[in-house]
């Protein structure tokens, strides 16, 4: 009987003791207030709106900047017809090495088309913010007016920092960790460096009014031909869908992302997005090809129902005309987004695409877009038939016929 009687109490005080040690660690785990994702103070400054050298984070948000100053980087949001304030649009584009033209093209793409007010956050090396705000101050102020911008460095988690840098392609993978340095910003569209806007971005940001209450964030599927697909034939980890997603235009509802929990293969329970990033690099980072891309698809394959899948021309690539035309929205409706991978706006390898890069990077603000711009770029094309893509590259031309300042200007050409 004094046997049983030890034993019960023994067993008393383990559990007295495990319970002040539990207690001890919820106490201790609420007084760490740190995110599980560390980043360097710098990583949260504006370079246009901090000129000192003081690199704590900036006080107020990357997007409210002083509207008092008239140089063009604080375009005030526009009216809609009822008068309502109409909600800017934020745009979002890394640039690291020798992507700089590219990332201005974009923008400027942007800017021809666009006639809502839009924020830009460019995240570029340090090396390339001085050039890049030459540039965006260097438009008229007539241009400069519809837009206001932030240059912020590229940074990464402290932990693991080189092999995020170096993931697939120099500052890839930045895109990953938007949600927790724009922290003041709701809802973002990122591109690549390397697309070009052929219709205004309004249509395509006007797509976040489609969410339902559980998805967060859109892209393109990879492919529309299963038969020439890369994922399901090769990929060695999960993917979303039937051929997976592209990345390289991305609607991100911010606020959704930073407070969503997320299904995965590593726990029971629902990561936070920015508690699933590392242990998902650690598993998975031998089997992935294309990066941060593997990695978004790997975190939608697991949570579907929070993905909205828009149509292949909002992000057209070669893939959709290198081997005939498989992309049935943009023959029906012409080519909105132009995404130019694989180096094509740079090589000869798909001059349609090339032609269409450069006829933005040579017009000059303040030209007649017609004529310095549209039919320029019609010849350019048309010289190009010989390939598949330029087989069929009236449908790039088609989406920009369509846009506000072209179709009024062609239908008096025409006449």
């Amino acid at each position: 009987m004094r046997r049983y009687v030890r034993a019960l109490v023994l067993c008393t005080v383990l559990v007295l003791l495990s319970v002040l040690y539990v207690l001890s660690e919820l106490h201790a785990n609420r007084a760490n207030t740190t995110p599980l994702l560390r980043f360097s103070s710098s990583s949260f400054s504006s370079s246009h709106t901090n000129n000192s050298n003081d690199n704590r984070p900036q006080t107020k948000p990357p997007h409210t900047a002083d509207r008092s100053r008239g140089d063009g980087r604080n375009a005030a949001p526009k009216a809609d017809s009822a008068g309502r304030r109409e909600e800017a649009i934020h745009l979002a584009v890394v640039a690291c090495g020798t992507r700089q033209d590219e990332a201005v093209s974009v923008l400027k793409s942007a800017v021809i088309l666009s006639n809502r007010a839009m924020r830009f956050h460019l995240f570029a090396e340090d090396q390339l913010h001085s050039s890049i705000k030459a540039v965006l101050d260097s438009w008229p102020a007539s241009v400069r007016q519809k837009f206001s911008y932030t240059v912020y460095p590229v940074s990464f988690p402290s932990q693991d920092q080189s092999e995020w840098s170096k993931l697939f392609k120099p500052c890839a993978s930045q895109r990953l960790f938007l949600p927790m340095i724009l922290k003041e910003v709701d809802s973002l569209l990122y591109v690549d460096t390397d697309v070009l806007f052929l219709r205004p971005v309004e249509l395509l940001w006007d797509l976040f009014m489609q969410f339902n209450s559980s998805q967060l964030a859109a892209m393109a599927p990879e492919h529309e031909e299963p038969r020439i697909a890369w994922y399901n034939r090769f990929a060695r980890h999960p993917y979303y869908g039937q051929t997976g997603i592209n990345s390289g235009v991305m609607l991100m509802n911010l606020t959704r992302m930073r407070r969503a929990h997320f299904k995965n293969d590593m726990t029971t329970v629902g990561l936070r997005w920015e508690e699933l990033l590392v242990p998902l690099l650690n598993k998975y980072k031998l089997n992935i090809t294309w990066g941060d891309q593997d990695l978004i698809n790997i975190i939608f394959h697991h949570n579907p129902e929070k993905l909205l899948v828009f149509p292949c021309h909002w992000n057209y690539r070669p893939d959709h005309c290198i081997y005939g035309s498989n992309c049935i929205h943009a023959e029906q409706e012409g080519v909105f987004v132009l995404h130019g991978n694989r180096g094509v706006f740079h090589t000869e390898k798909q001059p349609a695409f090339k032609a269409v890069y450069d006829s933005v990077r040579e017009y000059s603000f303040g030209e007649d877009l017609v004529t310095s711009f549209w039919l320029p770029l019609e010849d350019k094309l048309n010289e190009t038939t010989h390939t598949y893509c330029g087989k069929i590259s009236h449908l790039f031309t088609r989406a920009l016929n369509q846009s506000a300042g072209f179709t009024l200007r062609t239908t008096l050409l025409n006449d």
